[in-house]
């Protein structure tokens, strides 16, 4: 297999990138943080989880262009 390049190169390394995020989001356990008093919190568990979301739509944005799709092939 033949590395990406151009703007396939761009898209390979972004979702690389995506999905190191995601895992980092992932093993932050926001669910275990929620048992602790709030001062206790070095963060917010519901801002962990938008985080985590945004990142999938991104991730899954970025599959869909990897394989060549355009918003407008899915329009009708």
């Amino acid at each position: 297999m033949s590395a990406p390049s151009g703007e396939n190169a761009f898209l390979h390394e972004l979702r690389i990138e995506v999905e190191a995020e995601v895992t980092l989001a992932e093993s932050s356990h926001p669910e275990e943080v929620v048992s602790l008093s709030v001062t206790e919190w070095l963060f917010d568990p519901t801002d962990v989880e938008r985080e985590e979301i945004g990142l999938r739509g991104l991730l899954d944005a970025v599959e869909v262009l990897e394989n060549g799709s355009r918003p407008a092939d899915h329009a009708e």
